[in-house]
C-alpha cells in the first residue's frame, strides 16, 4: 500500500521586486515514488505545468541554499515573511517562484513521516524484486546442466 502526501498551497510568482501574482499549486508525494516531489502549477490554462525534483533538494532548501541548474532553492525573508524561493529554469522559460515556510515545512514534515530519510530504496522494492528474480527454480536445473557433456570419462575407465 502506498501514501499519497498532497497539500493545496498558494504560491507567488515574482515578476519584480515589487510585484508577484499568485499561483495555485498542488505538492503531491508518493511514496512509490519516494525520492521525489511533484508540485503542479494551475496558471490559468488548459494545461497545468509540472515540475518533479528531488525531495532531498526541497527539504535541504528550506534551511540553505541548494541545488544547481534547473531548480535552485533558498530560504529568506520577504516583507519579514519567512519564505523559500525556487528558482525554476526550462527551455520555455524561468520562473521564480515564492512559497510560504512554514506549510512547506508542514508538507515535508508529512512526506518525511510517511517515509523517513534512508528508507526510500525499500519504498522501491528493489530487494524482493532480485530475491524474486535470483531464486533459482526447478526448470534452472535443466540450464545449469551440460547438455554435451566433455569426452574425458569420469569413472575412470
Amino acid at each position: 500500500m502506498h501514501t499519497v502526501v498532497e497539500r493545496e498551497l498558494e504560491l507567488n510568482l515574482v515578476l519584480s521586486p515589487e510585484r508577484s501574482i499568485p499561483v495555485p499549486a498542488r505538492l503531491t508525494y508518493r511514496s512509490d515514488d519516494p525520492y521525489a516531489v511533484h508540485i503542479t502549477f494551475h496558471i490559468g490554462s488548459d494545461h497545468p505545468v509540472s515540475w518533479t525534483f528531488a525531495r532531498e533538494l526541497l527539504v535541504e532548501g528550506v534551511f540553505r541554499p541548494c541545488g544547481h541548474g534547473d531548480v535552485r532553492v533558498w530560504p529568506t525573508k520577504v516583507a519579514g515573511r519567512s519564505v523559500v524561493l525556487m528558482a525554476l529554469s526550462s527551455p520555455d522559460g524561468d520562473a521564480l517562484l515564492e512559497a510560504p515556510t512554514a506549510q512547506m515545512s508542514a508538507w515535508l514534515e508529512r512526506t518525511l513521516r510517511a517515509v523517513p530519510p534512508g528508507f526510500e530504496a525499500g519504498q522501491l522494492g528493489i530487494d524482493e524484486g532480485l530475491a524474486e528474480l535470483l531464486t533459482p527454480t526447478p526448470a534452472d536445473d535443466l540450464w545449469l546442466r551440460d547438455p554435451w557433456p566433455s569426452d574425458e570419462s569420469t569413472d575412470g575407465v
